[in-house]
């Protein structure tokens, strides 16, 4: 309250005045900035340097003691505060015992590729993913059998690419610390990616929604696609896939 009483007494003074204290006060930041390795402002200083740092032009706020990128160093920390998770424990690591079977499996049946040695893993009782043996097998340098018909992921993505589109959420945090979802949906082929909609509370009737009028946005062009990729997340119902 007093810095506020103390700015409502400066609108009364001159324009000269004002603008001999603004290089004097310049001048002395110089000073001090020469002297303070590393300035520690408390968090009454950064809510008076954040509100008034908007009004200078641009050209003024690479220079002062607090720059832009200060500015968002100070917003990433609040959202760290605001956004703590309890820490929750990864996945468990495979043991040695299925690492050692994968590996069995794949040297006695040089034939067989990874979806193969999943399935004969699978029916002996070890509930692990096709990734995770994919992935112990590439760490010996373990090679794919050769397939007469190329089925991977990426071939089905360029081949099909022209009636793909993937959708997803991202999240954006404003400076009172609110958390924004955004809904996005992206044309593999061209890269285009559509901003649907943005809201606080989404939910399975309102991307839905928002799906609606992407297909009122997209017209005639909207027959082109084939499939629609997405995760299982709750926010994506049947709605949103008929």
């Amino acid at each position: 309250m007093v810095r506020v009483f103390g700015w409502l007494v400066l609108l009364g003074r001159s324009q000269a005045f004002k603008d001999a204290e603004i290089l004097v006060l310049r001048h002395e930041v110089m000073v001090l900035c020469r002297q303070v390795a590393r300035p520690r402002p408390d968090l009454a200083d950064r809510a008076v340097l954040a509100a008034l740092a908007r009004l200078l032009p641009a050209a003024l706020r690479g220079s002062r003691l607090v720059t832009p990128g200060t500015l968002l160093a100070w917003h990433r920390r609040l959202v760290t505060r605001k956004w703590t998770y309890p820490s929750r424990p990864g996945r468990p690591p495979v043991g040695q015992e299925i690492r050692d079977l994968v590996l069995r499996l794949a040297g006695e049946n040089p034939a067989w590729g990874y979806r193969r040695v999943h399935g004969e893993l699978t029916r002996l009782g070890h509930h692990i993913s096709e990734a995770t043996v994919r992935r112990i097998l590439r760490a010996r340098r373990y090679r794919p059998a050769p397939r007469g018909l190329d089925t991977s992921w990426r071939t089905f993505l360029r081949a099909q690419a022209e009636g793909l589109l993937a959708c997803d959420f991202f999240t954006v945090d404003t400076i009172f610390l609110k958390r924004l979802y955004v809904l996005f949906v992206l044309e593999i082929a061209t890269r285009r990616v559509h901003i649907l909609g943005v809201t606080q509370h989404p939910d399975g009737a309102w991307t839905a929604q928002q799906a609606r009028n992407l297909i009122m946005d997209l017209a005639g062009r909207i027959g082109s696609f084939r499939f629609l990729i997405r995760d299982r997340d709750a926010k994506f119902t049947g709605a949103l896939d008929a």
